[in-house]
């Protein structure tokens, strides 16, 4: 769905999330816990443009982006965890310890640093991503079976990360992180410096995304999700360009991922589940498929929505996010942006112009 790109949207959404929000929190009308809270819906809405890059854009349904995002945090969590041990004066983390674990698992061994648990955190989901892709691809595997396989693939690796043998903390995760960097993870400064980093990244992805779906590259893509057979007889790599978003969809939802554990301070095999795997999907859905805006907005207001109604209606939330999705694939099947676009159209001023008549 192409839309305007009017430069007030873009303004207006600095001004919320950039200015004011900032300034109610540093003049005491909202507490750091609210300001801590939104910077996690940036990082989901950084996944959701992976999501609306390989969905909207090109037509793949891919069901394991949550995946990738846990990745990103398992990554982060591994090095946080191993800075506290070393700092409490302990060899091995202590869910190791309660394990009867000897030394330090080898996969372990690179996220003393943080440099390359950065690397790390964006090679090892890239390299998936790739393998994954390379294979689905060749095979020519499509439509509704692209979907059932990589939610079979989300569902097995949930299973493995939920075993106390893969050293990852088993169902509980892995929690209790105290600093980053050196720097107090409870501290309001650094949840404010956390919230606008988020912000930051998530501008420079939508940005990095747009400049992707305007390129010849992002054209290509759609007429893959248009007609896929029609463009593969036009002598593109179909393949090729299937797997390079792929990989780029696998990278912004880790680079969520990343941004999201110091803000939650846990990660557990929970975040990936099949739950939480459709539920990414149908943030973009909502928000409106095929509109990189329409995915940031899908992303935050449905993670907002979440948290008053599991505020007010705690058994209530999947019910009410079954009826906004029934309701938008019956009568707005473009989601809140093209509900948005047909409203401003319907108001429009030029829609009430009586056209003139020549003689």
């Amino acid at each position: 769905m192409k839309t305007k790109n009017n430069p007030l949207y873009y303004i207006l959404f600095i001004a919320i999330f950039a200015i004011l929000l900032p300034a109610g929190y540093l003049s005491g009308l909202l507490s750091v816990n609210t300001i801590s809270v939104w910077g996690r819906y940036f990082c989901f809405a950084i996944a959701a443009l992976g999501i609306d890059l390989i969905w909207g854009y090109t037509g793949i349904l891919s069901m394991c982006q949550a995946f990738f995002f846990c990745l990103g945090g398992y990554g982060i969590a591994m090095h946080l965890l191993l800075k506290k041990t070393v700092a409490a004066g302990a060899v091995l983390p202590d869910f190791m310890a309660w394990n009867k674990i000897d030394t330090l698992p080898l996969f372990w061994q690179p996220f003393h640093s943080f440099g390359w648990s950065l690397a790390l955190c964006l090679l090892i989901p890239a390299l998936f991503a790739f393998v994954v892709g390379f294979v689905l691809f060749r095979s020519r595997i499509k439509g509704v079976y692209m979907a059932i396989i990589t939610q079979a693939l989300t569902l097995a690796m949930w299973l493995i990360f939920l075993r106390n043998e893969t050293n990852l903390g088993g169902t509980n995760g892995l929690t209790d992180f105290n600093t980053l960097l050196g720097y107090s993870l409870s501290s309001s400064s650094v949840k404010l410096a956390l919230y606008m980093i988020s912000f930051a990244v998530l501008c420079a992805a939508y940005f990095f995304c747009y400049r992707i779906t305007s390129s010849k590259f992002g054209k290509v893509l759609q007429a893959i999700r248009d007609s896929e057979s029609r463009i593969s007889y036009a002598a593109y790599k179909v393949v090729d360009y299937k797997l390079a978003v792929f990989v780029v969809a696998a990278l912004l939802a880790a680079v969520g991922g990343m941004l999201y554990l110091p803000q939650t301070g846990i990660i557990t095999p929970g975040r990936m589940d099949v739950k939480a795997s459709v539920e990414m999907v149908m943030w973009v859905a909502l928000g409106g498929r095929g509109n990189l805006k329409g995915a940031v907005l899908g992303a935050l207001l449905v993670n907002f929505l979440y948290s008053i109604c599991t505020s007010l209606f705690p058994d209530s939330w999947l019910f009410i996010l079954g009826f906004l999705f029934v309701i938008t694939v019956l009568y707005f099947d473009k989601g809140f942006m093209g509900l948005l676009e047909s409203i401003k159209q319907r108001f429009s001023p030029t829609r009430f112009k009586t056209p003139q008549t020549t003689h």
